[in-house]
């Protein structure tokens, strides 16, 4: 459903062909359901131990989960909607890959949510943190493709080209764009910065650099790097001035 949203929003983007020292910036809102229900099932015995699919080991005493889409690093915080216990737990891992179930949860987190001896639960997901959406060894990888996207999930763009003043936080650059929206939203929400999206064509292959801010001075913008670098070690302040 959200494919043909991001084909629709990036539209104008793709219109015009930008070689490498022409750029493209664009401002993009967006709205994506930060909650979502559905079953959560646990980790079985045997997978301890077993690399996931950040690159990190799964161990059941670990508050971890697997999720179909959301980014590697992200924290949510799941509701056992039966007895409202609440655990928040890391997403490294994609899954569940069975139709109805939502998320995948650690044996300790399942534990903290009251349903090890049921085997499943009907659970609230609540995004609290965005994730970096990177593996273990630095890599970006983007959703399971084929995914299901619930009828609850809807992405609501406002896009508009800009020269923007001051100064941002590069915090990477992506190709996916599915992956990036999710980052956006993610990041928007946890960080309350607005979001730019950065469009660069390299090689006849575009390129979308997400970008946090502007800050007014390049001491805020200092500021905010030293807040997000522990999560995105790759980000750095921009100079739009000299973009």
């Amino acid at each position: 459903m959200y494919d043909s949203y991001l084909a629709k929003a990036f539209y104008l983007c793709h219109m015009k062909k930008i070689g490498i020292l022409g750029l493209l910036v664009v401002s993009a809102t967006l709205a994506w359901a930060q909650t979502q229900t559905g079953k959560a099932s646990f980790y079985a015995d045997k997978f301890e131990g077993h690399p996931t699919a950040s690159g990190e080991k799964y161990r059941h005493s670990r508050l971890t989960a697997a999720h179909k889409t959301l980014p590697f690093g992200t924290k949510v915080k799941v509701t056992n909607l039966a007895n409202n216990q609440s655990v928040e737990v890391t997403i490294n891992d994609r899954g569940p890959y069975i139709d109805g179930r939502v998320i995948d949860l650690s044996k300790s987190a399942a534990e903290a949510l009251g349903f090890i001896n049921l085997g499943l639960a009907d659970v609230k997901i609540e995004v609290v943190d965005a994730g970096s959406g990177k593996t273990k060894s630095g890599e970006t990888l983007a959703p399971i493709e084929h995914v299901t996207v619930e009828e609850k999930e809807f992405y609501d763009f406002e896009i508009a080209r800009l020269i923007p003043k001051g100064f941002g936080v590069q915090i990477g650059t992506y190709q996916e764009l599915v992956n990036l929206m999710r980052l956006s939203d993610n990041l928007k929400n946890s960080y309350k910065k607005k979001v730019t999206v950065q469009v660069k064509v390299l090689n006849g292959v575009k390129y979308y650099s997400l970008i946090l801010g502007p800050f007014s001075t390049r001491s805020k913008a200092d500021e905010f790097l030293a807040e997000i670098k522990k999560k995105f070690p790759d980000s750095f302040v921009v100079d739009y001035s000299r973009i």
